[in-house]
């Protein structure tokens, strides 16, 4: 029993102490979203202050640690009237309610480059798994910042009714799936 303790043990540190912090690259990131208006057409957005934080001792990031936060404020229609209805109470109610969170808690493979990343999605407070794809499009030494870049998109669908966000407009008007793309790029730090 001793040996496994002290193996296990042992492993844990080797981990730890081997696992690289990644942090998004704000300049080279987006944080975007599409949802149906009126079953006729797609509006799109941004959260313009979020940030992303990996964990991982693989090259291959098969191992990672996925923590994501924005901010509500920061959400971006390209339409000031809209954007200023969506902070309100009839959908993220921001003033109570300031920021959301997504903290990986799995991650398998699907092919060489693409992962299925299961996680906790926390917004308008509320907490629901989560399940997205996430595609490594690859890892460089940046010439420019001189460090070691990673790249990826993750995709997926977020339901907002599940969130209790903008419950008093149906889906003929809004839709209840909002897609969620996320472009990033991670430098190791």
């Amino acid at each position: 029993m001793k040996t496994f303790t002290l193996t296990f043990f042992l492993a844990l540190i080797t981990l730890c102490v081997s696992a690289q912090n990644w942090k998004s690259d704000p300049e080279h990131s987006r944080l975007g979203f599409n949802i149906k208006h009126m079953l006729i057409s797609e509006v799109s957005g941004v959260f313009k202050d979020f940030e992303i934080e990996v964990k991982a001792a693989k090259p291959d990031f098969s191992d990672a640690v996925i923590a994501l936060s924005a901010k509500i404020g920061s959400i971006d229609t390209e339409v000031e009237a809209r954007d200023k209805h969506l902070l309100s109470e009839d959908f993220f109610d921001a003033a109570k309610y300031p920021g959301l969170q997504f903290k990986s808690t799995s991650l398998s493979r699907i092919d060489k480059n693409t992962y299925s990343v299961t996680g906790k999605l926390t917004m308008h407070n509320v907490t629901k798994e989560l399940k997205m794809k996430l595609v490594h499009n690859g890892t460089i030494n940046n010439e420019v910042t001189k460090k070691r870049t990673a790249g990826f998109k993750v995709t997926g669908t977020v339901n907002r009714s599940d969130f209790g966000i903008g419950s008093k407009f149906p889906g003929k008007l809004v839709g209840d799936n909002v897609f969620i793309t996320v472009d990033a790029e991670l430098q190791l730090q």
